[in-house]
């Protein structure tokens, strides 16, 4: 559990960012790791708190008292092996996941929680700098064909965990590469993307084949699969946007937050724009209309393409700065949250609604907005106009997209438009079709999405051995 009075003795100290003016220059990672003595000092101050709740907060049910006791006393290798016992891609993990488990420490009751999040990826780092995390082969091979469509969390950590139980694995992916809405939506400054190309190395090593370019549902006949493979497991997203149906919404200017953040992240990557209209923020003013993850990613990259201003609106009111611990503790709190982007430069407003989008020959050139009461109704007098010569929708995402895959298979969708498949088994209705991740449980967290595809890749090995050592 760390030092016994570790967490009397030594203050919270997180990972520091280099500054605004220096990282909105180009695309990097801008985080500061903590040295090695500093990372050791963070873990001794897990206590021995008796109940961990961390453990139920993080959806991977990371054994975080583990590890930090591991690190503590500077057994790093074995602490890596018991990170990724349960967490295929700590890495990804380490920078992108909003850290519920620290909202569930012990000493988050003091505002101090554990720096697990920081723990977790230094653990990772110095298991790939110290060469570690080789393929873990089978021993032996069962002989079954599992085919994975999608290659975002869910289908990678699918696909790692049935290939080392010895199924012949092959990955689906509509893109040039591998990793989703890791790699075409989270922009590199949040986390660069050769570290989704080593566990890609990693698991053609262990046995998994990657077919990019193919579009189940569209280029492929998803019943092709079906007919080819022991069994088939839906990974493939949320990927169907929220609209905003106003007047003005078909103006030259108003797009979706997935128009634009994969554009930028195939520009880092020098990979072809596949034929769209270049959309830059570049001398703009930006409306980002949207409050969350996606919204922030929007700013981020508005600021580093060189917008002249950005405005963040959201529909909800302001949260409040600090929440009441008695009443949310160990739950995720809802609070005001600042993220790396927003703290950049963006203006943000809350309770705000859109009316209606305003421009001149085509051309997006404003939007007309008004305040919303405490029961979400538009104030009277209220309206006002924000100049925009870029409108980027990041209002969430209602569901997988239906047309294709999903209606060539004809699964059963559940009330909200996603695939109907529960958590006991990750069936769906059709026979040897499974699915997980965001596409099961709609709209979620990158860490949601690896429990679900270790989960699923476990029933899927139990559904064709008969038995499983997989964990669930």
């Amino acid at each position: 559990m760390g030092k016994i009075t570790g967490f009397l003795e030594i203050d919270r100290q997180d990972r520091k960012y280099l500054p605004a003016a220096d990282r909105v220059r180009n695309y990097n990672e801008f985080v500061i790791p903590l040295g090695e003595k500093s990372t050791q000092d963070q873990a001794s101050r897990c206590m021995d708190c008796g109940i961990p709740y961390c453990h139920n907060g993080c959806p991977v049910n990371n054994q975080i008292p583990d590890w930090n006791d591991l690190v503590y006393h500077g057994d790093w290798e074995e602490a890596s092996r018991n990170l990724h016992s349960t967490n295929n891609f700590p890495e990804f993990t380490g920078r992108v996941c909003p850290a519920p488990c620290e909202a569930s420490c012990t000493l988050n009751l003091q505002e101090a929680p554990v720096t697990i999040k920081t723990i977790e990826c230094a653990i990772v780092d110095r298991a790939w700098e110290q060469g570690w995390l080789k393929p873990d082969v089978p021993a032996r091979k069962t002989g079954k064909k599992v085919a994975v469509i999608g290659s975002g969390p869910a289908g990678l950590a699918c696909s790692q965990q049935l290939a080392r139980a010895g199924h012949d694995v092959h990955l689906f992916e509509k893109n040039a590469k591998a990793g989703g809405l890791l790699r075409y939506g989270i922009p590199d400054f949040k986390m660069e993307k050769h570290l989704i190309d080593r566990r890609v190395q990693q698991m053609e090593g262990e046995g998994v084949t990657f077919h990019y370019g193919v579009h189940v549902g569209v280029t492929k006949k998803a019943a092709d699969l079906v007919n080819e493979f022991d069994a088939v497991v839906l990974t493939g997203g949320a990927e169907q946007p929220r609209d905003l149906p106003v007047e003005g919404r078909d103006l030259r200017g108003v797009h979706f937050a997935m128009e634009f953040l994969p554009q930028q992240n195939r520009r880092v990557s020098d990979e072809p724009l596949l034929n769209a209209e270049p959309i830059l923020a570049d001398g703009k003013h930006v409306i980002v209309i949207g409050g969350g993850d996606t919204g922030s990613d929007c700013i981020g990259t508005s600021l580093r393409q060189g917008a002249v201003s950005v405005t963040q609106l959201e529909i909800m009111p302001a949260p409040p700065e600090k929440e009441n611990k008695l009443l949310t503790w160990p739950d995720w709190p809802l609070k005001m949250r600042t993220s790396s982007s927003q703290a950049e430069g963006a203006v943000r407003d809350f309770a705000v609604m859109t009316k209606r989008i305003i421009g001149e020959a085509g051309q997006v050139t404003a939007i007309e907005c008004a305040r919303l009461d405490d029961k979400m109704q538009a104030i009277p007098g209220s309206e006002f106009q924000l100049k925009a010569d870029l409108v980027l929708l990041a209002m969430g995402f209602v569901s997988p997209v239906h047309e294709g895959m999903l209606k060539e298979l004809a699964v059963d969708l559940d009330k909200r438009g996603n695939v109907a498949a529960d958590t006991a088994t990750y069936k769906t209705a059709k026979d040897k079709i499974f699915s997980a991740g965001d596409m099961r449980r709609g709209q979620s967290l990158v860490v949601w999405a690896i429990r679900e595809g270790r989960q699923a890749a476990r029933e899927v090995d139990l559904f064709l051995m008969g038995e499983t050592t997989l964990p669930r």
